[in-house]
């Protein structure tokens, strides 16, 4: 049975890492970043402050927060699964294979984001692939408990009739849109919705050929319509449309996917072969 840690598990991703890891065949330790709070004692999650002792004996850590001890996992000799948003890509690794398990002989892995993992999906979905640009709708969660709580304090703000503290998220995150400068092709713009993310994409068939959708792969569903950034929130599947015009040579899809459910948990249990 894989033995397991998940350091930083009073996270939100930390929580949601433990939920989708203990029904599986494996042991999972939760521990928290460091010394334990009372907050962190009489939460609904059992967890433990980490020690060097109790990661003995373990084959895979995942950091979904970052260890208050710098040199806790300085002898771990397993598998690290590095999932914060600022992982070092000079010491966590190189990011997570798109397909398979994890391969024999690589001690370190960190997360991908889970745009560049549905973005990667396009050429396996629709045949005859040629130029793509649109506008990616994102979701607060990909900013964790602090996108969350700070999504909530401004909400609350505003139904008062004040103006919100944008100190933590750094933006107006409550009923706004706020779009970003472009990268390329591809527009991003971050929305008052907790989970969910939309790609709303359109799509040039290349010279000579026409666009064809293809049978989805694993973890991905073609949709009946546009899905709604609340149909993929509580979905463990990415969930795709196609619409297709101009003898098929143009079209638009839509693909809904949850940055954690989806582009976090998914591959992660994938990546450990549960």
């Amino acid at each position: 049975m894989l033995k397991l840690a998940v350091i930083g598990a009073q996270t939100l991703l930390g929580r949601e890492l433990v939920g989708s890891l203990e029904p599986q065949e494996c042991s999972v330790l939760p521990l928290t970043t460091g010394p334990m709070t009372k907050q962190d004692e009489e939460g609904d999650l059992i967890v433990f402050a980490p020690e060097p002792t109790l990661l003995e004996g373990l084959d895979v850590i995942i950091l979904a927060d970052t260890p208050s001890d710098p040199h806790l996992l300085d002898h771990f000799p397993g598998r690290i699964l590095d999932l914060r948003a600022d992982a070092d890509p000079a010491v966590s690794g190189e990011p997570m294979p798109l397909i398979d398990a994890w391969p024999a002989g690589t001690l370190r892995f960190r997360g991908r984001p889970a745009l560049d993992q549905v973005l990667s999906l396009l050429p396996s979905l629709v045949a005859g692939l040629g130029a793509v640009s649109g506008t990616h709708l994102r979701s607060i969660a990909h900013l964790g408990d602090e996108g969350l709580d700070g999504l909530m304090a401004q909400t609350t703000a505003v139904i008062k009739g004040e103006d919100p503290d944008t100190t933590d998220l750094g933006y107006r995150a409550a009923f706004e849109l706020v779009p970003q400068v472009p990268r390329g092709s591809l527009v991003e713009v971050r929305t008052p919705t907790f989970h969910g993310d939309l790609l709303v994409l359109n799509l040039q068939a290349a010279p000579g050929q026409v666009l064809a959708q293809n049978p989805p792969p694993l973890g991905v569903a073609w949709a009946a319509h546009p899905p709604t950034s609340r149909e993929v929130a509580v979905n463990s599947d990415a969930l795709v449309h196609l619409t297709l015009s101009d003898g098929n040579t143009r079209g638009t899809i839509i693909l809904g996917f949850d940055p954690i459910l989806w582009g976090v948990l998914r591959p992660t249990l994938r990546l450990l072969g549960l």
